[in-house]
Formats: structure tokens, sequence, C-alpha cells
């Protein structure tokens, strides 16, 4: 899915989905630069974020691509 990354004047990194109209800050990443591994929303989805420099300018629109939830598998 298609997902934009951006950082706002507070320096908080989020996340925004246009095809939900969804926009939650990033909450937990697994790489310290964030590029070529998971991030946490705050509403608990997780995003697999492609490998990218660690220098990469932002906004930036990726593929992504959302990890099911235990929940969400039951």
């Amino acid at each position: 899915m298609k997902v934009m990354i951006r950082k706002n004047a507070q320096g908080v990194l989020s996340a925004y989905v246009p095809k939900k109209d969804l926009e939650e800050p990033i909450v937990a990443m697994a790489q310290p630069d964030m590029w070529g591994g998971l991030v946490t929303l705050a509403n608990g989805w997780q995003l697999e974020l492609p490998t990218l420099p660690a220098d990469t300018a932002l906004p930036i629109t990726v593929e992504a691509r959302r990890l099911a939830s235990s929940v969400e598998q039951e």
C-alpha cells in the first residue's frame, strides 16, 4: 500500500495512508533510521518499510506492507 511518511514541525514522524484516509504518529521503529524495518503506528498497525538511505528527504511516499495483527487473524 502507498504510505506517505512525514515529519511535523515538532519532529514527530507520522504515516498517512491515502486509501484509508488515515494519519497516525509513528510510535516505534525496529531500525534506528526507520528504513528497511518495521514501524508501529499509534493505532497499533505495523508497517514494513522499504530499505532507503538514512538521509532520505521527507515527506516521501513509499510502498509499504501492513502486517496483520493477531486480533485480525482470529
